[in-house]
C-alpha cells in the first residue's frame, strides 16, 4: 500500500512522495519560550518524534528542524513583567525544554533554530518581499499585502472577505488592509531590537519560521508540522509569504496534531489551563505519557485526566510483563513455537499497515498488544527461551519505533538477572522453611527496585516494572 499522510492543505490522505528520493525535510513549529512548557507541548513533540522514528524505520533519511520562538510579544511582555532581559528569559526556558525532550525520549532535532539567531535571513526575506511588491513599510513597520496573494486562505479554508468582516474597528490605521500582517516591527522601549533597512526593530512572528525554513532547507520542504491551533493565522501566513517569494509549493504535506484537553478545554498557557511536564514526570514514567498520546490518533483531540493516565500505566505494565523470562521448566512445544512465529509476522504486518495509514498509532498498538498476548500464552505453554526471546525482540523493535524505552529497561535489569534469580532461589528455600517474614521481605525489596515476582505452579518468575 505504501505510506499515506493526511495533509491539512488538501484535506485528504496523500501518497507520501518526497522532493528528494529517500530523504525527508521536516520542519515542526516548537514552543514560544516565555514560561514553563506544559503537556500540550510535550504531546506535539512526541507526535512528531514518532513520525520521524517511523520514517527512519521505513528507510528515509530525515532532517528534522524544530524552532524556538524567542522573539515574540509574549516573551517581551513576560520579561518586562518580571524585570529580566527577554533573550535571557527565553534562554532559560529553551534549556528547560531541551531537558524535557530528553526526559520524554524525544530524539534531538537535527537543527534547533531560534529567531534571535536568524535576523539576517529574516531581514533578507522581508527585503525580497518588499522588492516584489508583496510588502510595504510604514513608520519603520513592514506589512505583508494579503490582497496581492490570490491564494490566501487555501490552508485554513477562510475567505479574505469574511476575515475582513471579522476585524475590530480599532485596527491599525497604518495598514493598507486590516488583514495585512507584520513582517517587521519598529523598535519600542523595553524591547530587543536589531538594525534593519527600516530602522531598528524586530521580526514579526510568521516571518521567523519562513526564513528559518529557507535557511536550512531551501525553497521547499516535505513536511511542515505543528498543532492545529497554528493553521490560522501562523501557517496560513507562512504559506503566503514563502510562496509569493519563491513561486513554488512551500510544503508538500501540512501535518497538524490535535489539541490536548484538560478539564474539557484546550491546554493553553494563555488561559492558565495547563499541566506542567515536570509535575507529571515526578509521578509517572515517560513511557506512560507516550502510551497516553499513542492511544489516540494524532489528529484527534486528546483528553488528559486521571483515567487515561491510569489506562496508560496499565498498558505499560502489560508491555513490560511480556518481557518476563521463559518458564523455569520449558517443555517441547513445536506447535506453540510455530504459532508464535506466525504471531510475530502478523504483528509486524499489522504494525506497518496501521502506521502506513497516516501514522495510525492506535491500530499499531493493537497489533503490538496482540503480540503481547501471544507471547504470554506461549510462555504459559512452556515454549523455549530461544523461541520466546525471538518474539520479545520483535516486540522491542516495534515499541522502540514508537519511542518506548522497553529495551533500555530490559537491558538495565538484565545485568542484574543472575542476582535476581539467586534471590528468588533463596526466597523459595525460605518459603519451604516457612520463614514467611524474610521471604516477604525479599519480595518487597525486589518490588522497591522495580522487579515484581509471580508465583505459579511451575515456580516463580519475575518481571521488571
Amino acid at each position: 500500500m505504501g505510506l499515506k499522510i493526511y495533509s491539512t492543505l488538501t484535506r485528504s490522505k496523500e501518497p507520501f512522495e518526497t522532493i528528494e528520493s529517500g530523504k525527508v525535510r521536516m520542519y515542526v513549529c516548537g514552543p514560544t519560550v516565555y514560561d514553563k512548557a506544559h503537556m500540550g507541548h510535550a504531546m506535539s513533540s512526541v507526535v512528531f518524534d514518532v513520525i520521524r522514528r517511523y520514517l527512519e524505520f521505513s528507510g528515509y533519511q530525515v532532517t528534522h528542524a524544530m524552532n524556538y520562538t524567542d522573539v515574540d510579544d509574549k516573551v517581551i511582555e513576560r520579561a518586562n513583567e518580571i524585570g529580566v532581559d527577554p533573550i535571557a528569559l527565553a534562554e532559560k526556558y529553551i534549556h528547560e525544554y531541551d531537558r524535557h525532550l530528553r526526559d520524554l525520549n524525544v530524539m534531538p532535532p537535527s537543527v534547533k533554530p531560534r529567531a534571535s539567531e536568524e535576523i539576517d535571513q529574516i531581514v533578507q526575506m522581508v527585503q525580497a518581499l518588499e522588492e516584489k511588491g508583496y510588502a510595504y513599510e510604514v513608520e519603520g513597520n513592514v506589512y505583508f499585502r494579503v490582497a496581492k496573494d490570490e491564494n490566501y486562505g487555501k490552508l485554513s479554508g477562510r475567505r479574505l472577505e469574511d476575515m475582513r468582516a471579522g476585524f475590530r474597528i480599532d485596527v491599525d490605521e497604518r495598514k493598507e488592509d486590516p488583514a495585512d500582517f507584520a513582517l517587521w516591527k519598529a523598535a519600542k522601549p523595553g524591547e530587543p531590537a536589531w538594525e534593519s533597512p527600516w530602522g531598528k526593530g524586530r521580526p514579526g512572528w510568521h516571518i521567523e519560521c519562513s526564513a528559518m525554513n529557507m535557511h536550512y532547507f531551501g525553497d521547499q520542504i516535505d513536511i511542515h508540522g505543528g498543532g492545529n491551533d497554528l493553521v490560522f493565522p501562523h501557517h496560513e501566513n507562512e504559506i503566503a509569504q514563502t510562496e509569493c517569494l519563491t513561486g513554488k509549493e512551500f510544503s508538500r504535506y501540512w501535518v497538524h496534531n490535535g489539541m490536548m484537553r484538560l478539564a474539557g478545554a484546550d491546554m493553553s498557557k494563555s488561559t492558565g489551563n495547563v499541566f506542567d511536564i515536570d509535575v507529571f514526570l515526578q509521578d509517572h514514567d515517560a513511557d506512560v505519557f507516550r502510551l497516553l498520546v499513542l492511544n489516540s490518533h494524532y489528529r484527534n483531540p486528546l483528553t488528559f485526566n486521571e483515567d487515561v493516565i491510569q489506562q496508560a500505566t496499565r498498558a505499560v505494565e502489560r508491555l513490560r510483563g511480556a518481557l518476563r523470562p521463559a518458564s523455569p521448566t520449558p517443555g517441547k512445544h513445536d506447535e506453540a513455537e510455530t504459532e508464535l512465529v506466525a504471531h510475530v509476522e502478523n504483528g509486524r504486518k499489522g504494525f506497518r499497515e496501521s502506521m502506513d495509514d497516516d501514522f495510525n498509532t492506535p491500530g499499531a498498538l493493537g497489533s503490538i498488544f496482540e503480540l503481547v498476548r501471544a507471547i504470554n500464552q506461549a510462555r504459559d505453554l512452556g515454549v523455549s527461551e530461544v523461541a520466546l526471546s525471538a518474539a520479545q525482540d520483535a516486540l522491542l523493535e516495534l515499541t522502540s519505533v514508537l519511542g518506548l524505552r522497553l529495551a533500555e529497561m530490559r537491558d538495565r535489569v538484565g545485568d542484574a538477572a543472575p542476582f535476581i534469580e539467586l534471590l528468588i532461589d533463596l526466597r523459595t528455600e525460605l518459603r519451604e522453611q516457612k520463614n514467611w517474614e524474610l521471604a516477604d521481605n525479599i519480595r518487597q525489596s525486589l518490588a522497591d527496585l522495580g522487579v515484581l515476582l509471580d508465583d505459579g505452579k511451575e515456580g516463580t518468575t519475575w518481571r521488571a516494572q
